[in-house]
């Protein structure tokens, strides 16, 4: 009886060792994947970042050579539009990065949970 116990105590540590093991790679997993997001994102917004400090020297020079109130509006108006338009599409872009890396990084932990768990 002693024997059938200490082997079902030593088979169950095996088990929650296991588990414990596979939900430690599990956080790894979601860590690494996660890193890898936040670098993914940070090089998008960058790369925005950039692009519109770009545009608003192009309009500045744009700007320097205005020669009427008429032609000031006019080239404000279109260079305003023209950011609205990039900006509404980089923050989609982003938001879009941002929920992709999200369930990225859930995956990893999803799973490994559900196999520590014993699901499948």
């Amino acid at each position: 009886m002693a024997d059938k116990v200490s082997t079902q105590a030593r088979e169950a540590v095996d088990k929650m060792s296991a588990a414990t093991s596979e939900a430690a790679d599990a956080v790894q997993n979601s860590y690494s994947v996660a890193l890898e997001g936040m670098q993914d994102y940070t090089k998008k917004w960058m790369e925005f970042a950039q692009a519109n400090a770009q545009a608003a020297m192009d309009f500045y020079q744009k700007l320097s050579r205005v020669k009427s109130p008429a032609e000031f509006m006019e080239l404000s108006t279109a260079h305003a539009q023209k950011q609205l338009t990039t900006l509404t599409d980089q923050t989609k872009e982003l938001g879009e990065l941002a929920q992709r890396v999200t369930l990225e990084t859930a995956e990893p932990l999803k799973t490994g949970f559900t196999k520590a768990s014993g699901g499948t």
